[in-house]
Parts: structure tokens; sequence; C-alpha cells
């Protein structure tokens, strides 16, 4: 069968990887013209880490990512800890779940995907424009190019997905918040306590989470969040703003906070969005991995991590696919995923209240969920998808 990946994003590329680790060849269809994305990092997670190394990237992930010294939840005004966990000190992350977690620049991620799966099999500046039904095979219809049929589409196109609407998908939901990102090498950061730590500053309608990138660490990416505006309008995901608009938002934290924000030279906000749950996750040859299907808001740092584990629970799907069998392995990949990425979507949302201090959580729920963050969430972390895999009951099913 012949099988196009719609997005060689995170997950596109890791599918084609995993599937040629299965004896398969994909083709992926990217609509920009070269694979980089400036501006942006990724938190990678053991679920997700454990992934790539079985990969055989590990390796070349760790020399360009750096692991966080710790957790830290701060007091947005004053600075103060209110609680710490370690993470590459003593060791404690990798003993705990198995693998590392690193902070890494979205293009050095891709790029190290990329190099893998090889140019040969990635085609660029496709924008898919609208899918075609063709007897058992859809023909794929880019802007300015001719059309392509494949047996099976995978839609990794993210979050605003063209094969999300064709498989029939609701419009995004906006969540009431924004965000203001960006990357500032460490040098310009001299109020900023502990900078080689993931750290979350917490305060009154808004948070700023931060952490290292690069291979020596050398630079920080932060992203801040703020409640409002109360309605986004238009189908862009980001926004043009006025000059010191996300400084003023942190009027009056902490130095290290506004020293970040003003370093960035932010000149956008980006609105947050969830997907709505899907009835069906795929239609006829057509299926979905990662954002196209469960958007989530980026609190606990997952969007990424769990695209991966959709990665390679769809290549263990697709090895043995047939006409006959497609909608059942495309119903127990469902049935495999389902559960889980809502379930890590809600605490994604839930996060916010969290750490937004007047958004009517106790402060005392919110501090005993601060100190015991690996308890709390240590599932997230440690889940194995390939193991799972190995004895999952739609598996078994399956067979």
């Amino acid at each position: 069968m012949k099988i196009a990946i719609i997005g060689a994003g995170i997950g596109g590329l890791t599918l084609a990887l995993a599937l040629r680790a299965r004896g398969i060849e994909a083709t992926l269809y990217e609509q920009a013209a070269e694979l980089s994305e400036i501006g942006a990092a990724v938190a990678l997670s053991a679920n997700a880490t454990r992934e790539l190394q079985r990969l055989g990237l590990i390796d070349q992930l760790e020399r360009t990512g750096v692991e966080p010294t710790e957790l830290i939840y701060r007091d947005g005004l004053s600075g103060d800890r209110l609680a710490d966990h370690a993470v590459r000190k003593g060791g404690a992350y990798r003993d705990r779940f198995g693998a590392p977690y690193l902070g890494i620049h979205r293009a050095d991620l891709q790029t190290t995907l990329g190099r893998a799966v090889g140019a040969e099999h990635i085609h660029l500046a496709h924008r898919l424009e609208r899918i075609e039904t063709v007897g058992e095979r859809v023909a794929l219809h880019f802007v300015g190019r001719d059309p392509v049929e494949a047996d099976i589409v995978v839609g990794a196109d993210g979050v605003r997905s063209i094969t999300r609407q064709w498989v029939g998908g609701q419009p995004l939901r906006y969540s009431g918040t924004s965000a203001f990102r960006g990357i500032v090498p460490v040098e310009r950061l001299d109020a900023l306590p502990d900078p080689q730590a993931i750290q979350f500053w917490i305060g009154q309608d808004a948070h700023l989470l931060h952490y290292a990138i690069g291979s020596d660490g050398g630079h920080v990416n932060f992203f801040a969040v703020v409640e409002g505006p109360t309605a986004w309008s238009g189908s862009a995901g980001t926004v043009p703003i006025e000059p010191g608009e996300a400084v003023a938002a942190f009027a009056g934290w902490h130095p290290a906070v506004r020293q970040m924000v003003a370093a960035g030279d932010v000149e956008r906000r980006w609105g947050l969005f969830v997907a709505p749950p899907l009835r069906h996750w795929h239609r006829g040859p057509v299926v979905l991995i990662g954002d196209a299907v469960h958007a989530m808001l980026p609190h606990h740092g997952q969007g990424a991590n769990t695209t991966i584990e959709d990665a390679i629970t769809l290549a263990t799907m697709l090895d043995g696919l047939t006409s006959s069998n497609r909608d059942a392995r495309f119903a127990a990949y469902q049935k495999e995923r389902a559960l889980r990425t809502r379930l890590i979507q809600r605490s994604s949302w839930d996060a916010n209240r969290a750490l937004h201090t007047d958004a009517g959580l106790p402060d005392a729920t919110r501090h005993r969920a601060m100190h015991h963050f690996p308890e709390r969430y240590g599932w997230i972390h440690k889940f194995d998808a390939s193991a799972h895999l190995s004895s999952g009951p739609a598996v078994r099913a399956m067979r």
C-alpha cells in the first residue's frame, strides 16, 4: 500500500521512522518550503525520549538538547521557591522514569528526524487543498501540484488540519487564554535564578514557563500565558501586538520575568486552542495523529510527546494492514490512544487554574499539587507506548 503522511513535523517524521523500522516506507508531504521553525522549542519527556531512543536518535538529541537541573515553581512577584523537584540532579528523573527529559529547539529536533527519514522521502512546498475519494483510494490535491493518489493517508498536519476537516472534526475551541513566546540568550538574563532549571512562575491571571535549550543550555525558551482576550476573532493562530504589550502584561512581576519577556522582543500573541473530542479518528483510508486529532493546552508540555506516542502506536497498526482489516486496525488505534490523550488534554486544561493564583483554586490545594508533582503526574511520563502495545487489549483483539 502507498502511505502518504500529510505534515513533516514531529509526528509525521516519527511515524515515517517507526514505519521504516517495520520495513514499511511512507512519503511525507509538507506545506513549508523547508523543515525549520524559528523561535520555538520542545520539552521532550520520558514517554517520548524512550521511543526516540528505540529509533536510534537519542544520542544526537542529547548532543543538541539539554536536561534541566530541576523543576521549580516560583511566586511570580517575589521569586520565592514554592516547590522544587530534581531532574538532572542526582539522575533523579532518569532513575524514576528510565529515560531523559530534554529541552531542545524544535528546528534541531526536526533536523534530526528529517535527516534520519531522508530528503528523498519528503516533498516540501506541498500544501494540501482538498481530499477526494477515488474508489478505495484517495486523491490528494495540493496547491499548484499534480494530484497524488494513496491507499492510506495519515493526517499529521497540526492544529489547523485539513485532514481533520475531511474526517469530520469540529472547529477548535478557544481556551480564553493566550501566550507570548520567545527565546533569549542566557547572558541577557542576569536577573534569572537557576537558568538551567525548568521553572513555572505563577501569579494573578498569568504564569510563565521557561527552560534552557541548546547543546550548552545557552538559550532560554519561555512561554508566558495570560488570561484573555475573552474571544478570539479570525482563523489565524497568532495576531500582532503593540510594542511593549507583552511586558505590560507582567508589570509588577519579579525582575527576572520582566527582563525575560522584554528580551524576547515579542511581536505576536498566540491564541491557545484545544480540539474537541472526535467520535472517529479516521474516515475511510484517512487517519489522524497528534494535534490534528487531540490538540491540547501546553501546560503539561505533552503536545509533541503524545504525538510521538501516536506515531509509534499507528505504525504498529499499519504493519500488516490490508484493505480488509483497515477499519478494524484504525478502530484499534483509536481505542489505544483516545482515553489517554483525552485525560492529558483535560489535565492540561485544569493546570491553568493551578498556575493562576486568582483562578478560584485554594492555595493549599495548589501547593499540594506542586509538592507532589512526580506522584500526581508521573503516570504521564512513565507511559511506555511500545510496551503497552505488546499487551494492550486492543492489539490482542486485533490479532
